[in-house]
C-alpha cells in the first residue's frame, strides 16, 4: 500500500466544490475581502438563496471562513486559500495544487 501523499479523497473534495461556476465567481467576488450573502448576491445578480447554498457547500470545502457581526454574516476567502507571487500574479493553492486567478 502506498502512502497518500497527494492526499486526493481531500484534494478531489476541494476541486469538487470549485467546479460549480456560482462557486467561482463567488471565489473572485471574495478575492478582495469579505462580503456579506447580499453583498455577493447583489455583485453576481443572483438569488440569496442560492448564494447561500453555494457558500455552504464552499465552508464544508474548507474554501471560505465565515464571521458574524450582529444579524450579518460575512465570508472571506480562507486564510490560507488565496496566494500571491510575483507581479501581482494570484493563485488559489487548494494544498494539492494551485489554481491561477486572472487578473482583471
Amino acid at each position: 500500500m502506498t502512502q497518500d501523499v497527494f492526499q486526493a479523497d481531500y484534494c478531489a473534495e476541494r476541486l469538487k466544490a470549485l467546479s460549480d461556476p456560482h462557486r467561482l465567481r463567488i471565489v473572485a467576488a471574495l478575492r478582495y475581502g469579505e462580503l456579506t450573502v447580499s453583498d455577493i448576491s447583489e455583485l453576481l445578480e443572483t438569488e440569496m438563496v442560492t448564494i447561500s447554498h453555494h457558500l455552504k457547500i464552499m465552508k464544508h470545502a474548507s474554501l471560505v471562513e465565515v464571521r458574524r457581526e450582529g444579524r450579518f454574516m460575512y465570508y472571506r476567502l480562507h486564510a490560507d486559500l488565496l496566494q500571491s507571487k510575483g507581479r501581482g500574479n494570484r493563485f488559489l493553492d487548494l494544498g494539492c495544487c494551485r489554481l491561477e486567478v486572472p487578473a482583471e
